[in-house]
């Protein structure tokens, strides 16, 4: 999808963002709530369907407890970007999980161990002869 609509979508999905995630800190009261951070927003091209991105700060149990408070807010979250954005149609609202920093800090542990085992093996190297 490219063009005038595109840029509506990709509009409307920052603001989206920028709305759920102020509900979320200031009106989501639900002690199982952690300290989520709403990642990204992908609007469908008709503006009904909007595919919200978060991350939780804690473990796994954080986050299904995060996922659970979520959910149970999606009508609270759902009203409020109706309200705010006046669009015709409020869009229904999922929250995925975004595995992408969990990804990234994986990632970056195996990398650093590679480091490590490069500098083993450069120090390991340095008094070698060869045969």
């Amino acid at each position: 999808m490219s063009g005038p609509d595109a840029a509506r979508t990709r509009k409307v999905s920052v603001r989206v963002r920028e709305i759920i995630a102020s509900v979320i800190e200031h009106q989501v009261k639900d002690e199982r709530l952690g300290l989520v951070t709403i990642t990204d927003v992908r609007m469908t091209g008709d503006l009904h369907e909007a595919s919200v991105f978060w991350t939780v700060w804690g473990d796994d149990a954080q986050r299904e407890d995060s996922a659970a408070a979520l959910d149970a807010a999606k009508g609270m979250v759902r009203t409020a970007v109706g309200r705010a954005t006046g669009l015709k149609h409020t869009p229904s609202i999922t929250f995925i999980l975004d595995a992408v920093p969990e990804n990234a800090h994986h990632i970056e542990e195996v990398l650093e161990r590679a480091r490590e085992e490069d500098e083993r093996v450069h120090k390991t190297a340095e008094g070698a002869s060869y045969a």
